[in-house]
């Protein structure tokens, strides 16, 4: 009966995590690394891009709605509610992630956000995932800007490709 306790666990375990890697061409001709790792446990995907110097981390706490981004050339984290009717579910994230991809799709749809210069004083009201990932830098809160078009000014804003089906440009003055 133990045997079959910790099969039924270890095959749980197993089934409840999907990870994921892309290689992409950066439009700079450099090359982009991002992993895909989804906990369906938890409910959580964590998104990284490894690109030198404009590398990044995220948490996507589904349960909680929120994601968070580590900026590693702004050593600053910012948080945001997670806008649910563009940001694909962890069963979307895991199929779409996982096909090949087609050089004649649309362009992913882009969600635009504003970095509030005050900063975040208890990170751990975001949960244990999103508190370990902005651990011990500055972290900011974001809000996701309505109608936002061609008059605003796009200049100061970091941008997050998730994958190829989704943009994420946080724009201000993100850092100390």
């Amino acid at each position: 009966m133990k045997t079959f306790i910790l099969l039924a666990a270890l095959l749980g375990v197993s089934l409840a995590t999907d990870n994921i890697e892309i290689n992409n061409q950066g439009n700079d001709g450099g090359s982009v690394h991002q992993t895909v790792n989804i906990d369906n446990h938890d409910n959580i995907a964590n998104v990284n891009q490894y690109n030198g110097w404009h590398s990044w981390n995220s948490i996507w706490d589904y349960n909680r709605g929120l994601f968070a981004a580590r900026l590693m050339s702004k050593r600053a984290c910012v948080v945001s509610r997670m806008n649910r009717n563009v940001v694909p579910s962890l069963a979307e994230l895991s199929k779409v992630s996982q096909e090949k991809q087609d050089p004649n799709a649309p362009p992913p749809q882009s969600l635009m956000y504003t970095v509030s210069q005050t900063r975040v004083k208890n990170v751990a009201q975001f949960g244990t995932h999103i508190e370990a990932l902005c651990k011990g830098v500055p972290t900011f809160y974001a809000q996701e800007m309505q109608g936002a078009g061609l008059f605003v000014n796009l200049q100061g804003c970091t941008d997050l490709g998730i994958l190829r089906f989704l943009g994420i440009s946080l724009c201000g003055s993100i850092g100390c």
